[in-house]
């Protein structure tokens, strides 16, 4: 079953090129626009040179009927004939276009009726009511059809599909209107066949030129957007077979949305890759650091289990170092997971925002009580009381403590430690300054790693564990602030926090973000299936 269900998933899933779905949309699309266009062309053509026809074959029609309309009966070949031109005539019984009598000057033209019955294009035929032939040229004269009024105009096809058009019209006496005969003209239209044939020829080799060259065309331009699509899919494949791949979308050089894309992409996988160290950071360091409290809680319990329990100062020394260890594992795992916090401040506290002022005065003033031995001051130059910056409130307290919390550890006879803050244009910045044995030039380097301690000794006696300095300035940089140390070696240390400052438009769009975020919450807590699932 699973195979079958694999089998499925597999063929529902079957890849289509995006080029070939691109470039066959962009091909119908031009292929169906030639033909709407082609066709409107061919069209008006059509239309415009089947006017001019029709155009040309009333006019043989109505000159032929100017010349019968003035016969009193019903039309017969000798009054047809008679009403019909001398040059006319002549040509019907087979006699030159021209008489001898007749100025040479003169055009063979001249006559309308003859220039009309000499049009290769035109075959004309009179009827009687009869329907009797009482005139026509060519070898092969036009039908007539039943036709009820005045005048009819028909195109037709012949057996090599070009068009013929027929016109039949009534012929009556001017005076009487009385209904003497019809005159049919059939128009081989030979000009307009050719002109539709080559039309009809140009627009479909038109067609197919501009449909091939819109598929090359779009062709290129979709292979030019895909080839990074397909950069960013190969990658994405290589980082999801190995998350430890150092694999990178390389630059694409577009400067458009593409290339936004691609950075974005290799920020997104920078970010999964640091989190991916942190965790590998996180469980290597708890595993080291639990090593030895676990060891010396074994050893005692060992102890005890042999031959301690019998012994009661053993066994009170053993119970009280398990639970001093059990102590400093409890911390070392608060200040681990705060420590992973601090990594991931983006994601927990993105809209955060703190008054500097009102944390230094109540941070200092609480750790005064706490070690009423020392004097911790605060001294305060050219900073705002309603200052903002963009932490958590309670990310500023746990850095303060810990960096005067420090300065404690490390004092000597000089049991003094200076707080002050300011700020400069975009910027504040807090100083705690202690006056203890202080750091040399190769510690200075490593106070901020995790797990080093300056004086092992001292600090594992005050039950530090190398952690807090890290957090603090995991803390800082991940406000976008920054933190460094001076010191001397028997005069003291001073730490320097920097963070820049918000502006009150700021301060707005962290407040609206942070209410729209509540808002969203407060509503997916109150969905009923939001709360089940």
């Amino acid at each position: 079953m699973p195979k079958a269900s694999a089998a499925s998933g597999k063929k529902e899933t079957r890849h289509v090129s995006l080029i070939v779905r691109w470039v066959s949309i962009v091909a119908m699309t031009i292929a169906v626009s030639f033909l709407v266009f082609s066709a409107v062309v061919y069209n008006t053509v059509k239309q415009e040179a089947l006017s001019q026809q029709k155009d040309t074959s009333n006019e043989v029609v109505n000159i032929l009927r100017k010349r019968l309309v003035g016969i009193d009966d019903e039309l017969e070949i000798t009054n047809v004939v008679q009403q019909l031109s001398p040059n006319t005539r002549r040509i019907l019984k087979g006699g030159p276009a021209l008489s001898q009598s007749e100025n040479s000057n003169s055009s063979v033209f001249g006559d309308t009726v003859l220039s009309t019955v000499t049009n290769p294009d035109v075959t004309v035929a009179i009827y009687n009511l009869r329907n009797e032939i009482v005139f026509h040229n060519g070898d092969s004269a036009p039908k007539l059809v039943k036709f009820t009024s005045e005048s009819k105009s028909v195109v037709k096809e012949n057996k090599k599909g070009k068009s013929i058009l027929y016109v039949y019209r009534k012929v009556r006496n001017r005076s009487t209107h009385k209904l003497t005969g019809y005159i049919v003209v059939r128009n081989q239209m030979t000009s307009y066949n050719r002109l539709i044939s080559r039309t009809l020829s140009a627009m479909l080799w038109l067609s197919l030129l501009g449909v091939s060259l819109a598929i090359l065309i779009s062709y290129l331009v979709v292979r030019n957007v895909v080839k990074p699509i397909n950069k960013m899919s190969k990658v994405a494949r290589e980082v999801n077979d190995d998350p430890n791949s150092t694999a990178r979308i390389p630059e694409l050089h577009r400067n458009d949305e593409l290339e936004e894309l691609a950075l974005s992409f290799n920020m997104m996988l920078d970010r999964m890759q640091k989190y991916i160290e942190q965790q590998k950071q996180f469980v290597s360091d708890v595993s080291h650091e639990l090593r030895t409290p676990v060891a010396v809680i074994e050893g005692h319990l060992s102890m005890l289990k042999r031959w301690g329990k019998d012994d009661p100062q053993i066994l009170e020394e053993s119970i009280d170092a398990s639970i001093s260890e059990a102590e400093r594992m409890k911390h070392l795992i608060q200040e681990m997971l705060d420590l992973t916090r601090a990594e991931q401040i983006s994601v927990h506290y993105p809209n955060a925002i703190a008054e500097p002022m009102e944390v230094l005065t109540r941070v200092v003033g609480d750790m005064g009580m706490v070690h009423p031995d020392f004097k911790i001051s605060l001294e305060v130059e050219d900073l705002d009381p309603d200052t903002k910056i963009q932490i958590y409130q309670g990310h500023l307290e746990q850095i303060l403590i810990i960096l005067i919390d420090n300065g404690i550890k490390y004092s000597t006879d000089r049991k003094e430690i200076a707080v002050s803050a300011g700020q400069s244009g975009q910027e504040m910045q807090i100083v705690v300054q202690d006056y203890g044995e202080g750091i040399s030039d190769e510690d200075k380097k490593k106070i901020f790693n995790r797990f080093y301690r300056v004086d092992k000794a001292r600090t594992r006696e005050k039950g530090g564990n190398g952690l807090g300095l890290s957090i603090a300035q995991k803390l800082v940089e991940s406000y976008h602030g920054t933190i460094d140390v001076e010191s001397v070696l028997g005069q003291g240390s001073q730490f320097r926090i920097i963070f820049p400052v918000l502006s009150d438009e700021d301060v707005k769009r962290l407040q609206s973000r942070e209410q729209q975020k509540q808002a969203e919450e407060s509503g997916e807590s109150s969905n009923p299936q939001s709360a089940e699932s």
